[in-house]
C-alpha cells in the first residue's frame, strides 16, 4: 500500500476549468479564429425519404467566393460513420432517408457566400414513402429504410419463466407508457475549425465526447495514415451525449484534405435542432405481478424505441432500456425485450442516461400503482423489493459489493416521513393540490457487456514535475479536476500540482468515450495504475537513497520521507535525476478495463456491468387544477456514488441532473418537423428549479478509483418518476405520456374530479 500525506480525494478543490470559464478566457470551437479562414456550409435534403438522381453544382461554382463544392464522390475513403453500427454517410449517396442528410458541403470565402450557393445547388429526387414512426416502419410489406430491414436491434432478457409466474400473482398490473424525443439543448453551438500543420497532418479542433472516435472516423473517410488526423478536443459547453457523434468533424476533415486551407464549421441553432441527435422516443408495455405482500415475482416488457434514419447509439439504447427494465428490484422471472427501428427522422442517439430515463418512468409507475392496489406504503414496497448484497438481478448478475440502494431508501425516508405527516396537509388554495413520490434507480456503470478500456499516462522530468496524459474528454462534468486528483492522491502532492494534457490525439492514449458515467471509475482507474507505477518506480529509488524499507516511505511534498522522521526525506527531481540516469523510464501507462460477461444472444444473461449506481429521489409538488401548472418545490436526492471525489462536484451533477429531469418529466418535447430551434423548445429555467437536497451516499466500489463509481447519468434518471409519482399522489390521476405538459395535467384533473370546466 503506497502511503501518501496529502489527502486529495474527498476534498472540494477548485476546479481546473472554473478561473477560464468565469473570465471568459475559455476559447470554445466557435471562439477559434484562425488566419484566412474559409467557411463551410451543408446542403440538407429537406425530405424524409428519396432517390438522388442528380447533383448539380454548376451555378454553385460560378458564385465569386466559392472555392469548391464537395459531394459524396469527393469522399477518398468510406463514406460511413457510427460508433456501434456503420449505417450513416457522411454525404447522402444514392438515396436520403431524412430531412436532416446532408447531401452537399460549400466551402466559400464567407458565410453569407456559402450560403448563397447552398440555394444555388440543384438536386433532382425521386421521392419515396417516408416511414415517420415506429408502426409504419415495422408494417408488412413497408419500403426498407436500409438494405437490412427497419429493425436495427432487438435485445432479450429472460430469466426464470415469467408466463408462468404471472398465474401465481396476486396483483398484476399492466400498462403502456409513452415517451417523447427530446433535444440536447447544450449552451455551446456544434462547432469546430482546422487547419493544416507545417508536416501536412489535419488539425481539428472539435467540440465532443469522445476525441479518438473522431480521430478513427476522419482517418477512414480520407483514407490517411492514422499519423495525417489529429483531434484536439477544445473547451467544450455541454454534450449530454449528442456530441458523442460526428457533427462537423468529418465535413472539416474533407474541406482540409482538398484545400488545404483553415476552415470553420458553426452550426446554427436552427441546424442544431434539425441534424443533430435526439433522445429516442419509447413505447412501453409493461406488465408486472407481487405477492399478496407487495413481493415482485414477475415481469414482462415490450418495448420499442425510434431510432430514426441511423443507428447512432441505439443499439446501446435498446440494450440498457431492456437490462434496466426491471429497476433497482429483485424479480425471480424475467421476460424483457427492446427493439429499435428506423424510421425517416433525424436520427436519435446517445442522450444521459442510454433509455434508462424512458424504462424507469415506466418501473417506478408500475410500483406505486402495485403499492396502491395492496395498500402497502410506496416507500415500504421499495424497501421490500430493492436489490442488496447478494441479489441476482434479471441478467443473473449476483450483486456482490457497493449496492446502495436501501441506504439510499434509509437517506430519504425521514423526509418523506415527515411530509407524509405535515406537507401535503397543509392548506392551500383550493386549487392547489400537493403530493409527494418516489423514483428510484439504478444504473450501469461503463458502456454493457463489451471491452470497456481506458488508459492513461503519466510523466515526471528531471525536475520533478509529474504531467498527466489523458484522452477523457471534459465537458464541464469536472473529469480534469478528478483524474488530477486521483493521481496527486497517490504521489502525495497537490492535484494542482498535476500538470494535465487532455484530448488531444496526437498527445494523449485512447480513454474511451465520456458517456455512460464511465470516466470516474474507467479512466480514475487507468490514472490509479499509471500513477502507482510510476510510484513504486519513485519508492525503489528511494529506498536506495534513504536505505530503509518501502513500508517506511511516504509521499509529501514532492519528496519521499521516512515516515515520522520529516528531515530524512528525497525530492522527486533527484529520484527522476537518478532514475534517468540508470536508464529507467520517466513515463510509466495505466490501464483499467471493468470485468463483464457479454449476454447469452438468446436469453440475455451475463454481467454487463462490474458495479452499478444506485439512487432514490422525493419529489415534493404542488399541481393547479385550473392551469395544470406544475411546481416542483423540492427534490430530496440520495445517490449511492461509492466515494465522492470531489464532493462539491457530485452535488453539481445531481442538481444539474435533476433539471434535466424536471424538463423530462414536464415541459420537453421535441416534434419532428415542427421544432425548429429554442422558440419552439421549453426548457426549465432557474424559476423553475426545486429547492435540492442532495444525499451523498458513499458504498465503497472495490474496483473503483479509491472506491468511486459515477453520478454523471444517475442524477437525472430518477427524477421525472418521482415527479410523475407526486403528481398521481396528488391528483389521484395517473399519466402515462411524457411530458406532463399543461394539457395533460389539467385532462388528468378534469378526469379525476378536481376541476370541471362547466
Amino acid at each position: 500500500m503506497i502511503k501518501s500525506q496529502y489527502k486529495s480525494i474527498g476534498k472540494n478543490i477548485q476546479r481546473r476549468d472554473v478561473s477560464g470559464k468565469i473570465k471568459g478566457d475559455s476559447q470554445f470551437c466557435a471562439d477559434i479564429e484562425l488566419k484566412d479562414s474559409i467557411s463551410l456550409k451543408v446542403l440538407r435534403s429537406g425530405r424524409h425519404h428519396a432517390v438522388i438522381e442528380n447533383i448539380d453544382v454548376a451555378e454553385a461554382m460560378k458564385i465569386p467566393g466559392v472555392l469548391k463544392v464537395f459531394t459524396a464522390r469527393d469522399i477518398p475513403g468510406e463514406n460511413l460513420m457510427g460508433i456501434i453500427n456503420r449505417d450513416q454517410p457522411l454525404l447522402a449517396h444514392g438515396k436520403v432517408r431524412s430531412k436532416a442528410d446532408p447531401v452537399a458541403l460549400v466551402a466559400a470565402l464567407t458565410d453569407d457566400i456559402a450560403l448563397k450557393a447552398l440555394k444555388a445547388v440543384d438536386v433532382t429526387y425521386t421521392d419515396l414513402v417516408p416511414l415517420l414512426d415506429i408502426e409504419d416502419a415495422l408494417a408488412e410489406n413497408a419500403p426498407k429504410i436500409h438494405e437490412k430491414g427497419n429493425t436495427l436491434f432487438t435485445r432479450r432478457i429472460i430469466k426464470g419463466d415469467a408466463k408462468t409466474a404471472f398465474e401465481d400473482c396476486h396483483s398484476i398490473v399492466e400498462k403502456q407508457y409513452k415517451t417523447l424525443a427530446i433535444e440536447h439543448n447544450y449552451i455551446e453551438p456544434d462547432a469546430g475549425a482546422g487547419f493544416v500543420d507545417e508536416d501536412g497532418t489535419l488539425v481539428i479542433y472539435a467540440s465532443t465526447q469522445n476525441p479518438h472516435y473522431d480521430h478513427q472516423e476522419v482517418v477512414n473517410m480520407l483514407g490517411v495514415e492514422e499519423s495525417r488526423v489529429r483531434i484536439i478536443q477544445a473547451v467544450t459547453g455541454g454534450g449530454f451525449g449528442s456530441k458523442l457523434d460526428l457533427n462537423v468533424q468529418g465535413f472539416i476533415g474533407l474541406a482540409l484534405y482538398h484545400l488545404k486551407r483553415p476552415v470553420r464549421y458553426i452550426y446554427t441553432r436552427e441546424e442544431s435542432y434539425l441534424a443533430t441527435a435526439k433522445r429516442h422516443p419509447f413505447i412501453i408495455d409493461m406488465k408486472t405481478g407481487t405477492d399478496k405482500n407487495g413481493k415482485l415475482i414477475a415481469i414482462k416488457m415490450r418495448a420499442c424505441c425510434n431510432t430514426g434514419a441511423y443507428g447512432s447509439y441505439g443499439i446501446a439504447v435498446a440494450t440498457r432500456a431492456a437490462v434496466h427494465g426491471t429497476g433497482p428490484y429483485q424479480i425471480e422471472h424475467v421476460d424483457l425485450e427492446c427493439s429499435c427501428v428506423y424510421t425517416n427522422l433525424t436520427f436519435c442517439g446517445a442522450m444521459r442516461g442510454f433509455g434508462t430515463p424512458q424504462a424507469a418512468f415506466a418501473h417506478e409507475s408500475q410500483i406505486d400503482i402495485h403499492a396502491q392496489k395492496l395498500g402497502i406504503d410506496p416507500l415500504e414496497i421499495r424497501i421490500i423489493n430493492g436489490l442488496k448484497k447478494g441479489s441476482i438481478n434479471g441478467t443473473g448478475q449476483k450483486l456482490t459489493d457497493s449496492v446502495g440502494f436501501h441506504d439510499c431508501l434509509k437517506s430519504v425516508k425521514p423526509y418523506y416521513e415527515k411530509a407524509s405527516k405535515d406537507w401535503v396537509k397543509q392548506k392551500t388554495s383550493p386549487f392547489i393540490k400537493r403530493g409527494i413520490g418516489l423514483g428510484g434507480m439504478w444504473y450501469g456503470i461503463g458502456n454493457t457487456g463489451v471491452q470497456n478500456p481506458s488508459t492513461a499516462r503519466i510523466e515526471i522530468d528531471l525536475k520533478g514535475r509529474v504531467t498527466l496524459f489523458t484522452g477523457c474528454a471534459d465537458i464541464g462534468q469536472g473529469s480534469t479536476t478528478i483524474l488530477s486528483q486521483i493521481a496527486a492522491e497517490v504521489l502525495g502532492i497537490l492535484p494542482e500540482q498535476v500538470r494535465m494534457v487532455v484530448g488531444d490525439t496526437k498527445l494523449t492514449a485512447n480513454a474511451g468515450a465520456t458517456s455512460a458515467s464511465r470516466q470516474t471509475y474507467i479512466s480514475g482507474n487507468a490514472v490509479k495504475d499509471a500513477a502507482e507505477k510510476l510510484a513504486s518506480v519513485l519508492l525503489t529509488a528511494g529506498v536506495n537513497k534513504l536505505k530503509v524499507s518501502k513500508s517506511m516511505l511516504e509521499f509529501k511534498d514532492h519528496c519521499i520521507r521516512v515516515s515520522g522522521n520529516p528531515n530524512k526525506s528525497v525530492d522527486f527531481a533527484w529520484l527522476a535525476q537518478r532514475i534517468h540516469a540508470k536508464g529507467g523510464s520517466l513515463s510509466w501507462q495505466g490501464y483499467f478495463d471493468p470485468e463483464t460477461i457479454p449476454f447469452d444472444p438468446e436469453t440475455g444473461q451475463g454481467t454487463p456491468y462490474s458495479t452499478y449506481a444506485f439512487a432514490c429521489q422525493l419529489a415534493f409538488v404542488e399541481a393547479d387544477v385550473l392551469t395544470g401548472e406544475v411546481n416542483v418545490k423540492k427534490i430530496v436526492a440520495a445517490h449511492d456514488v461509492g466515494k465522492a471525489v470531489h464532493p462539491e462536484n457530485v452535488i453539481g451533477q445531481i442538481c444539474g441532473g435533476i433539471a434535466m429531469g424536471v424538463g423530462f418529466a414536464l415541459m420537453e418535447e421535441f416534434e419532428f418537423g415542427k421544432t425548429e430551434s429554442m422558440k419552439d423548445y421549453h426548457i426549465p429555467t432557474c424559476a423553475d428549479m426545486p429547492e435540492v437536497i442532495p444525499i451523498i451516499v458513499e458504498s465503497d466500489e472495490p474496483t473503483g478509483p479509491f472506491g468511486a463509481k459515477g453520478v454523471g447519468e444517475p442524477a437525472l434518471i430518477p427524477t421525472a418518476p418521482a415527479i410523475l409519482n407526486a403528481l398521481n399522489n396528488a391528483l389521484g390521476k395517473r399519466i402515462y405520456n411524457l411530458p406532463a405538459n399543461l394539457e395533460r395535467v389539467l385532462k388528468a384533473s378534469i378526469e379525476s374530479g378536481h376541476f370541471s370546466p362547466k
